[in-house]
């Protein structure tokens, strides 16, 4: 079923196409590392409703394609491979987010290869091209801050990664660092974020998706951690404007700035699905350096585009109930189908 993503405004006529590209219109085109992924998608549809080409680097095995997009298999380790999807894109905009995003499950080795070398590999390919882009957003992560002890995370506390991920992902960002001189880049640390299209290896569509089903029974880790949840519709709008800003240099957490715990959670999907799961909790879902809370402040990312959207998580929760529903009521059509031939 194809995903939701949203809905598209009426195309820019020339004359706001102009006030969009001051290069006089000429259409600006758009690099997505991680093009395919749940992120990707629906950035790709923001930009391409902003009036980008949108290009992109997807999985060497097989993805289902993006609607209007010109993507490309690649491996972000192979550099011979970067550098010629570099060559043929020209971005005028750059957006890197692939990488290993699991906090746990994948290798040391991998998570570290990949978020690093796969990360440096592109940002030697840009520097390569003879027209530079005008703006290179690298997503880190929020997980780079650890267990602060402060209510809400700014930009200003020091950062004590406790996990694999994290210090890979703020060995990226160091590193990129270093191509200042010759790149536009700023980054992005992302608190936590939802929508339609998250694989259900994810906590909130795994719970979604078991209210859709209307199962009786669900295993969870702790359910006291508390996340400031976003809608990845409002991070992609986020991700798009800062295109616009380009603020080289900066870091910008991007979050709801409301924390919510598991069992607020729960709550409201009883109430949007109209019943009660019964929650078991699993020693195998406890992390160890498990983060007890983690929410942030968007005050310096309003001081960079303005007004932050913020949708509420019980809407995000119930537009992903909406069609997760939808796609279970759509199997169980196909198997009754099936079911009479």
């Amino acid at each position: 079923m194809q995903q939701p993503f949203a809905k598209r405004p009426p195309p820019i006529s020339s004359a706001m196409n102009d006030i969009k590209n001051p290069d006089g219109g000429k259409r600006r085109r758009a690099l997505i590392t991680g093009l395919s992924g749940f992120t990707g998608r629906h950035l790709a549809a923001r930009l391409l409703a902003d009036g980008y080409e949108v290009w992109g680097t997807t999985s060497p095995d097989s993805e289902p394609d993006v609607p209007n997009t010109t993507g490309v298999p690649v491996n972000l380790l192979d550099l011979d491979a970067v550098r010629a999807c570099v060559a043929d894109a020209q971005p005028d905009v750059v957006v890197h987010l692939a990488g290993l995003a699991h906090v746990t499950g994948n290798p040391p080795t991998q998570t570290y290869l990949v978020n690093i070398m796969g990360s440096r590999n592109l940002l030697d390919a840009l520097s390569q091209l003879d027209q530079k882009p005008r703006a290179v957003l690298m997503a880190s992560t929020s997980n780079v801050y650890g267990n602060a002890d402060v209510e809400v995370i700014d930009e200003n506390v020091p950062l004590n990664p406790g996990n694999d991920y994290a210090v890979s992902k703020l060995a990226m960002e160091n590193m990129a660092r270093l191509w200042l001189d010759r790149l536009p880049i700023f980054f992005t640390r992302p608190f936590n974020y939802t929508g339609v299209g998250q694989g259900e290896d994810f906590l909130l569509p795994k719970i979604v998706n078991h209210h859709a089903r209307r199962e009786v029974r669900m295993s969870l880790g702790n359910l006291d951690v508390s996340r400031d949840f976003s809608d990845v519709r409002d991070v992609v709008d986020v991700y798009a404007r800062l295109l616009d800003v380009a603020p080289a240099g900066e870091a910008f957490n991007t979050c709801s700035g409301t924390g919510h715990s598991l069992g607020e959670i729960l709550a409201m999907m009883q109430r949007i699905a109209g019943y009660e799961i019964e929650i078991f909790v699993d020693p195998r879902f406890m992390r160890r350096n498990e983060i007890a809370k983690l929410v942030g402040s968007n005050a310096k990312l309003q001081r960079a585009i303005g007004h932050v959207p913020i949708t509420p998580i019980y809407d995000t929760l119930e537009w992903m109930f909406k069609h997760a529903r939808a796609q279970v009521d759509a199997e169980a059509v196909q198997s009754a189908a099936i079911l009479k031939t």
